[in-house]
This record gives C-alpha cells, sequence and structure tokens, in this order.
C-alpha cells in the first residue's frame, strides 16, 4: 500500500476545468475512474486526512500509485467520458450498480425477416425490442400464450423454421391457430411483421387502442349476425385484459417511468426499480451493491449511468421517479435526452399516487437491504479469514488480492485446452478469465499433463513481461495534463484491438495437480523470469498444498477457510477448462462431410447445406444441381461430387501444433 502523499500532484498543476481523472496502482492498471465539475478541489479532496475519508475511497487512494486527468469542454462530456473509461478499463473501485442476475425478458427479435417472441436473458442485442424484466420466465410464455390468440407471431427456433420450410407442413402452434406460419406461405413478411409491431404495441402500453378496436369489430360481427366471429373476437378480449390483468394499474396510461428506491447504511446501498410502461408495472427488479460515496446524491448519479449506459432509445423513459435528485441534475437530465432523443425529467415526488410508489418501491428496497446483511453477514468475515490465512501459510507480505487458478483438460492427449481463472478478494472475476488451446510441439513436443501447464503458465507470463516491456517505453506526455505520467492502460493489442491485461500480475498462482505440476509451474515462471508470484498446486485425493522443491505437501484442516477458498478456485478452473475441451471435442465430431474438400469453404458449405437442406440430399444431387448454388462451378461441382461418392472428405484431424488462440491467450 502506498502513501497517497507520494504522488500527489501539486495543487497549482490541477486545471480547474471539468473533467475526468484516473487513479492506477504501481502496476499502472487503472483502478478507479471519476469526473469532476472542477478537477481541482476534487482531487485535492482525496489527499486530505485519510480519517475523514469514506472507507472504500480510503482504501482506494491507499493502492493507487498515481493519477492523471483529462479535461474536456462541458460536464456532459464529462460524465460520457467517464462512463466510457469505466466500460474500457473495469476499475476494480468503481461499483457497478448493475443487476448481477439475469432476469428474463419477452424479446421480440424485429431484426430478423420473420420476427420471432422469445423469452431472452443476458446481454441485450441491436435489432430486438426488450419488456419486461419479468421475475419468472414462465410468467412470459404465460403471457405469451394468450397474447398469441390475438397476434399470432412466430415463436419457434430457426431450426424448427427451417425444417417446416423444407417439408412443407407448419407446428402444432399454426395448426391451432396461435402462429400464422409464414413458414409454409400462409402469410408474408411483410403481414407478419405488421402483426410483430402491433404486438411490441400492445407490450409497450397501447392496450386501449387494441381493445376498443376489437370491440368494435365484435359489436359489428354481432349486429351482422355473425356470430361466431362475434364471440372469437369475445374471447380474443377475454384474452388480452388477461394480459393486463398480470400489469398492476398504478398511474394513467400516458405515464412511462422508472421508479427508483433506495436503502442504504454506511457501506453499501440496496436499489429497486419498478419499470411502469402505459401505466402499468411491466417489470421490477433490484440488487444490492458496494457504496463508494457518503451521500444518496453522488450515488444515485453513478446508479443511473450504469443503468442507462448502454440503453437504447425506447428503453430510457420519459419520467424517472427517484428518491433524492442526484448531483448535477440538469447535466444528468441532458444526457439522458441525448440517450432517449427527446427530454427526460428527473423528479422527486411528493404527493400522490406516484409518492405511494415511490414509498412501495423504496419499501422493497429496505427489506432487500435487510435480507442480504443476514445473508452475507458472515460472507465477508470468511473471505478475510480465508485470505489471511493463505498469507500465513505462504509467508506473503500481504494478502493475496488476486488468485490465478490453471487447469489442463484432455482425452487421452487430444483436443488439450488450458484454463485460467481469476479470483480477486476472494471472488471471482469472470471477465478475467482466459482459454488456451494446447499447442504442444511448439515447446517440448508433449501433450502430458505437465507439458501442457508448463506451455500455458509459460504463454501466459510471457505476455506480462512483454506487456511490462512495452509499457516502459510509454513514458511522456499522454494528453492528460499530467506531464510525464506513463499511460499504462491505453496499449491494444494490434490484432484484436482488446486492452493489455497480462501485464497485471497475480499474487498467487494456483495448479490443479501435485508436486509435478506444481515444478512444472515454477519453472515457467522462472524461465520467462518472473520472480515475485507464490506457486502453489492442490491435489485432489486428499486435498494437500504442494510449495515448489518440497518434498511433502502441508495439510489444511478440513474446516480452513483457506482450503475452502482454493477448493473454490481450483474446481472453477476445473468447471472452465472442461467446458471448453467439451465445445472443442464438440466441434470436431459435427463437422460437415464438406470439410476437406479443396475449393469449398465456410461460405460455400453453408449455402450447399442451405439449398440441399442436408447432405444426404446433396450427396444425391449431380453436378448441374450443384451448380444452381452461387459460387458452384463446374469444376467445382464435379469435385464435390467425386468427393462425396467416394467418401474421401473424411474427417481431417486436430493439428494441435497449429490451434488458434482466441486473442493468442483470451477467451
Amino acid at each position: 500500500m502506498a502513501d497517497p502523499r507520494s504522488y500527489r500532484p501539486a495543487t497549482g498543476d490541477i486545471p480547474v476545468d471539468p473533467g475526468v481523472y484516473r487513479f492506477r496502482d504501481e502496476h499502472g492498471r487503472v483502478i478507479y475512474v471519476g469526473k469532476a465539475k472542477s478537477l481541482r478541489p476534487r482531487l485535492s479532496s482525496y489527499f486530505q486526512d485519510q480519517v475523514a475519508l469514506h472507507p472504500r475511497t480510503r482504501q482506494m487512494v491507499r493502492a493507487g500509485a498515481s493519477v492523471e486527468w483529462t479535461t474536456v469542454r462541458t460536464e456532459v462530456e464529462a460524465l460520457q467520458l467517464e462512463y466510457a473509461w469505466i466500460k474500457e478499463f473495469d476499475p476494480r473501485f468503481n461499483v457497478k450498480y448493475r443487476d448481477d442476475k439475469s432476469y428474463p425478458y419477452l424479446a421480440v427479435t424485429m431484426g430478423e425477416d420473420f420476427p420471432r417472441a422469445q423469452v431472452m436473458r443476458g446481454a441485450k442485442r441491436k435489432g430486438t425490442r426488450y419488456f419486461g424484466p419479468y421475475a419468472h420466465a414462465w410468467a412470459i410464455r404465460e403471457v405469451l400464450d394468450q397474447a398469441l390468440r390475438v397476434f399470432p407471431i412466430r415463436t419457434c427456433s430457426s431450426g424448427v423454421f427451417r425444417r417446416a420450410e423444407q417439408v412443407g407442413r407448419p407446428c402444432l402452434l399454426g395448426y391451432i391457430d396461435k402462429c400464422s406460419a409464414p413458414c409454409v406461405g400462409r402469410i408474408d413478411a411483410a403481414d407478419h411483421r405488421v402483426i410483430a409491431e402491433e404486438f411490441c404495441d400492445f407490450m409497450a402500453g397501447e392496450s386501449g387502442v387494441f381493445l376498443k378496436r376489437l370491440g368494435a369489430e365484435m359489436r359489428a360481427a354481432a349486429a351482422e349476425l355473425d356470430f361466431e366471429r362475434a364471440a372469437r373476437l369475445r374471447d380474443d378480449i377475454a384474452a388480452l385484459e388477461k394480459v393486463l390483468e398480470r400489469s398492476a394499474v398504478v398511474f394513467s396510461e400516458a405515464t412511462d417511468a422508472d421508479v427508483f428506491g433506495l436503502a442504504d447504511d454506511e457501506l453499501e446501498v440496496a436499489v429497486q426499480v419498478f419499470h411502469v410502461r402505459g401505466g402499468r408495472i411491466r417489470g421490477q427488479r433490484g440488487w444490492v451493491a458496494e457504496k463508494d460515496a457518503e451521500t444518496l446524491e453522488e450515488v444515485l448519479g453513478h446508479l443511473l449511468q450504469e443503468v442507462y449506459g448502454e440503453a437504447g432509445s425506447d428503453e430510457v423513459p420519459k419520467e424517472i421517479l427517484v428518491p433524492v435528485l442526484p448531483a448535477e441534475p440538469t447535466v444528468v437530465e441532458e444526457w439522458l435526452g441525448t440517450k432517449r432523443g427527446s427530454a427526460v425529467h428527473l423528479r422527486v415526488p411528493k404527493r400522490g399516487d406516484k409518492r405511494t410508489l415511490m414509498e412501495t418501491v423504496t419499501r422493497n428496497a429496505t427489506q432487500s437491504l435487510a435480507r442480504h446483511k443476514v445473508a452475507r453477514a458472515g460472507d465477508l468475515t470468511t473471505r478475510s479469514q480465508a485470505l489471511q490465512q493463505l498469507q500465513d501459510l505462504l509467508a506473503l507480505e500481504d494478502a493475496p488480492l488476486r488468485i490465478e487458478c490453471f487447469d489442463i483438460s484432455h482425452v487421452q492427449g487430444t483436443d488439450v485446452v488450458g484454463s485460467m481463472v481469476v479470483f480477486e478478494d476472494g471472488l471471482p472475476r469472470k471477465s478475467e478469465y482466459r482459454r488456451f488451446i494446447v499447442r504442444g510441439d511448439e515447446f517440448t513436443g508433449r501433450t502430458d499433463d505437465t507439458a501442457a501447464m508448463h506451455e500455458v503458465l509459460t504463454r501466459r507470463f510471457r505476455r506480462h513481461v512483454r506487456d511490462l516491456e512495452s509499457l516502459s517505453d510509454d513514458a511522456g506526455d499522454d494528453g492528460s495534463g499530467a506531464p510525464g505520467e506513463v499511460d499504462r492502460g491505453d496499449r491494444r493489442d494490434p490484432t484484436t484491438g482488446r486492452p493489455n491485461r497480462f501485464a497485471y500480475p497475480p499474487n498467487v498462482v494456483v495448479v490443479d495437480g501435485g508436486q509435478p505440476q506444481v515444478a512444472a509451474a515454477a519453472r515457467a515462471l522462472s524461465d520467462v523470469g518472473v520472480v515475485d508470484v507464490a506457486v502453489i498446486g492442490l491435489a485432489k485425493r486428499l486435498e494437500e498444498v504442494w510449495l515448489p522443491g518440497q518434498n511433502h505437501p502441508l495439510v489444511l484442516p478440513r474446516t480452513s477457510e483457506g482450503l475452502y477458498l482454493l477448493q473454490r478456485v481450483r474446481d472453477e478452473a476445473h468447471r472452465f477448462a472442461i467446458t471448453f475441451h467439451r465445445q472443442r471435442r464438440s466441434k470436431a465430431m459435427t463437422r460437415s462431410g464438406l470439410d476437406g474438400i479443396p475449393g469449398v469453404g465456410e461460405a460455400k458449405r453453408k449455402a450447399l447445406l442451405k439449398e440441399f437442406g442436408s447432405l444426404k440430399r446433396l450427396r444425391a444431387a449431380t453436378p448441374e444441381e450443384m451448380m444452381a448454388v452461387p459460387g458452384i462451378g463446374s469444376a467445382l461441382a464435379a469435385t464435390i461430387a467425386a468427393q462425396l461418392a467416394s467418401g474421401s472428405s473424411a474427417q481431417p484431424a486436430i493439428n494441435l501444433s497449429t490451434g488458434e488462440v482466441l486473442d493468442d491467450d483470451a477467451e
């Protein structure tokens, strides 16, 4: 831990303009990004008496080794640049006010020729409209089951859709009129898109329009004595009303708003969000995060930045109800307005229905924080105990805040892969995980466990050394306003464009295995000149801890928190390695019979299979029929027919010596 006074910039050197600043640790890694209306008072506040600082801020400035800044013209630009740098560098001291759960959404893939309604989780995709989030996937399926009666949009997967096209028969939903069956031509792409757009409008809150229209059509059908159609329309109205019953009415239909509730203590804050669309609560989510500021105003500013940073224009509502206004509310409103494309209003409700709903959301946040404290009360303590035990075991100067674990997976020496998982502060940091395809003969010509472990560790720490060497040449004026600083985090891999992250070393390397694997790992680090990283191994049979150069292992008590942490790290590395190995093995087993035919690449292979539907049909086709596929000439068609007829397009073996690695070492 550094003394903040050792890198404190002179007050007169700090500009008073708006800007964004970055704290870096001794390895040059960005550990915190912040913005300021005026840089001089904000940065000076970090170097005051440490007793007056927030505990997390105090820990950050002690972990830092340098600070740099970039001035901008306006506060909105500072907000945008701050968010961009947080996304780029993922600083460990910037709290993520984001839900770590994967809530299900009702998604409509409007970017496809025939839009599909489905349950979707994870990152949002371009060209897809989302509704929710919902608490459970079954709730979405119940909504779809009712809505498809009125809006018969496609819900099948691409594979089912293509098979129906080939055989000329729709699926069950097509027969019971819950799908318009575009797969068999009952409806064209334009008309199907109209149905999808109407469904999206209904889910977005324009329900009154459709109910009124169906009611008018029902009455008209009854007046014409078409009672069968009137009965169907009556049932359609009942289905839509059942969908609407699942969403509580809180405001008028014209109200689109997100309602935030916060509950906090000295170290943590609980967040609850109700999404109101068309006056109805369409979704709810909540989470608990560490608190990185002393006031709720600052916390709320960071929260809104995280929640809406990657949101599309249709995901930012016209109104955001909050318990307190964030610091610099006009700047935040202007930034949100640029995201939405029109004005966005931040308001603190004082009375009426909105105030009542705010109290409900806040009550949910308070209960969530109470449950979190009960569940996590012992967790922070046990993690600290585990890190302290490992520090004592390995005689380290500091607790091992970053642990990297490596594992090897293969089947009798084939498809050999390695994994690297990272734990920081006793918790997994999945963005830092990496996967390796073992090349074998490039290093030793062997693919046994120890040789593979030596190769993986060599490659990982060779990158570490290379990145450090490149960073040492980076000194100079980086335009940040802090002359002479080394911009250690902006260099990118010339091939992938990704930031170099291997320059940040672990405190401890854990390998899955016993004495041979530990010896191979220690030899790899020694070969590349890394001497300040501890190496240990955890053997599965008796859960023994092996150290380099020792003939006998250490046996930790079964109740040891340090042993439990090592087991978690080892098991995670094993899971990550075996998952990657299964993916590669499955990919090798499912290769097409067209692989290996000269002149047939990925694009032509896909075109042939799309045209004929299967390899069996392609084998039965004549060269003339193959020539109907774009890009297939007479000579190539004859070659394909001959190869398929002779069966000589056997699956090629995987060449481990030329296996491509993602980002040379990346996941």
